[in-house]
Formats: structure tokens, C-alpha cells, sequence
């Protein structure tokens, strides 16, 4: 065990902010056993978009391209999981169809907002020799920048790819990726599993793909962020439901 830390001292950590929320759902803090996996992952595995970083990248570069709102409400459903994630992701960009140079012009004018906290958690999992993964429905081409922030290696980002023509024109996005469909990112982390012989796998996230990562041969534990987006029917299913990632950063010791 890598120098637990009480349960007591993790619940002392709960912040006022969040005080509305204790009362409403029941896994504000973690079990023993939630706690016990936490502290002992060999890999944790992050969603990006509304958790590593404040945004959703896909509504960001639709805004940026003139199509903000009709995007971002195919966003919201796909989140809650009412709609096939494949089915929203090719609707999202069909609205508005980003060429490579808007996609160039786009990273370069609206640099990646990274939530608070979130620098100093990865620190603290690597100074564990915690391995960190980024899996995200979202585009390597904007989370590469993201991973370079928090250094992580690119060969354990899980993503989308945009794909374009020769004169740089929007064609669609790779529909081999994992991430691409629904039930993605559970198929991602299994073969980080199956490929890296981990024995406890986390998963932490905002959204209902990220939910799906635990399940048998996937993630051990989904640990549900709500500093951004708080998506009741997701947060309700979590293991442990946390506002700040002083909460995690602390509960390691």
C-alpha cells in the first residue's frame, strides 16, 4: 500500500462549495475500498474535455467557426448519453466542417485552459509511478498540445483524428479509432490493460463514455469530476463524486 491516507483526512478536505452537493448524492467521499484502489492504481486514465481542461474542445472550435451553439447542444445529448456518441460526433462536425487551416488558426489564437489542479494531480501520480493516460471522443490535433503541457507521452493519448484532403479541405475523422463509437473508451482502456498487464486501472471523467469505462476488463473505478460540468445521472453512478482535485491530489499522502 503506498502510504495510506485516512478516510477521516479526506473528508475534511470537502470544500463548503460543495456543500449543496453532499446532500444530494452519497459518494461525496470514498469507501475504504474505493480509497485502497486509488492509492494503489498503476495507470489512471483522464477524460479532457471538461475535466484536464475547462472546455469542451469540439464546442470551442465550433464557436471559433461559427457554430457554437447548434454543436454544443449535440454535445450536451451526447454527454448524457441519450444519443450514440458515433452518431453525435458526425453531426457535430458536419455543422460546420473545419478546414486545417481553421483547425492551425483555431490552436493557435485559443490555447488549451487547463482546470486548476489538474498540473499538480499528474505530477503526483508520476512521483507515485502512476502511468497517465489521456482518452478523449475529442481530436488528437487539440489534445496533443494538452498532453504536452502536463507531459504526457503522445503513444498514451487515445483520441480522435480529424481527418483532411491535400489542399487542407475537412473529410471526415477516423472511424477506426476507438473513441470514435460509443463504449470507446472502455474498449481503450482494455487494451491498455491487456497491452500493459495492470492490475488496477482508474477512470476519471465528466460524461457517460466515461462512465462505460468500468466494466469488466476495463477501468476498476470511475471517479466522477464535477468542477466543470456536473451531469447528475453520471455523478449518481460514479464511485466517488469530487469538485477539486486537491481532493485526489490529497487522499494519495
Amino acid at each position: 500500500m503506498r502510504n495510506p491516507k485516512s478516510f477521516n483526512s479526506v473528508a475534511a478536505s470537502l470544500q463548503p462549495l460543495e456543500a449543496s452537493a453532499v446532500g444530494r448524492f452519497d459518494n461525496t467521499l470514498p469507501s475504504k475500498e474505493v480509497l485502497e484502489i486509488w492509492q494503489n492504481a498503476d495507470a489512471v486514465c483522464f477524460d479532457v474535455d471538461s475535466t484536464v481542461c475547462l472546455d469542451e474542445g469540439i464546442d470551442e472550435l465550433a464557436e471559433f467557426c461559427g457554430a457554437g451553439k447548434a454543436v454544443a447542444e449535440w454535445t450536451a445529448r451526447a454527454m448524457s448519453g441519450s444519443i450514440p456518441f458515433e452518431e453525435a460526433l458526425a453531426a457535430r462536425l458536419s455543422l460546420f466542417n473545419p478546414s486545417l487551416f481553421q483547425v492551425q488558426d483555431f490552436l493557435e489564437k485559443r490555447p488549451p485552459r487547463i482546470s486548476p489542479g489538474i498540473e499538480a494531480l499528474v505530477k503526483k501520480l508520476k512521483d507515485n509511478n502512476t502511468d497517465v493516460y489521456l482518452i478523449s471522443g475529442g481530436f488528437r490535433q487539440m489534445i496533443n498540445p494538452v498532453a504536452s503541457i502536463l507531459g504526457v507521452p503522445l503513444e498514451n493519448i487515445y483520441a480522435n483524428q480529424l481527418l483532411f484532403g491535400s489542399s487542407g479541405e475537412f473529410l471526415g475523422f477516423d472511424t477506426k479509432e476507438p473513441t470514435s463509437r460509443s463504449g470507446g473508451k472502455a474498449t481503450a482502456v482494455q487494451l491498455i490493460r491487456k497491452a500493459q498487464g495492470f492490475k488496477y486501472m482508474v477512470m476519471i471523467g465528466d460524461g457517460a463514455t466515461d462512465l462505460e469505462a468500468r466494466q469488466p476488463g476495463g477501468a476498476d473505478l470511475f471517479i466522477c469530476y464535477g468542477g466543470v460540468q456536473l451531469r447528475e445521472a453520471v455523478a449518481a453512478k460514479a464511485d466517488w463524486l469530487v469538485f477539486n482535485f486537491k481532493d485526489l491530489i490529497n487522499s494519495l499522502g
